[in-house]
């Protein structure tokens, strides 16, 4: 039981991750210093769907899953609901770039636009 929910914390830090990764450049725009993390997650988020590589948190996910014994068991709402965002059926690596092209185009828009405005001095 303890693995399942250490593997389902994994899940929800992984799909934060990805939303930060994506949408995170909004919260550069309210807290310019942010960017200091959120450049290199969404670097590094790019990078991964480029590559084709594994994110490191997918191998620890499915070793918590197997110590937990996942081969039988019923699905929990994290489960079922987020896993299958996180790990599409339909994930190819054509996808995968395209993926990495979005998560560079959003982050890009963003920090353009804040690049081109005014400086203040809320940081």
């Amino acid at each position: 039981m303890l693995y399942r929910i250490l593997a389902d914390l994994v899940v929800m830090t992984h799909l934060a991750f990805v939303l930060f990764a994506v949408l995170g450049g909004f919260l550069v725009v309210r807290w310019k210093r942010c960017a200091w993390v959120h450049a290199p997650a969404f670097l590094w988020a790019a990078f991964i769907e480029f590559s084709g590589w594994v994110c490191p948190l997918t191998p620890l996910e499915n070793w918590l899953r197997n110590r937990g014994g996942a081969m039988g068991y019923r699905a929990s709402f994290v489960e079922h609901y987020i896993l299958p965002v996180l790990y599409p059926v339909s994930l190819t690596h054509q996808l995968q770039i395209s993926l990495g092209l979005l998560v560079i185009a959003v982050n890009l828009g963003i920090y353009s636009w804040l690049w081109r405005r005014p400086l203040k001095s809320n940081m």
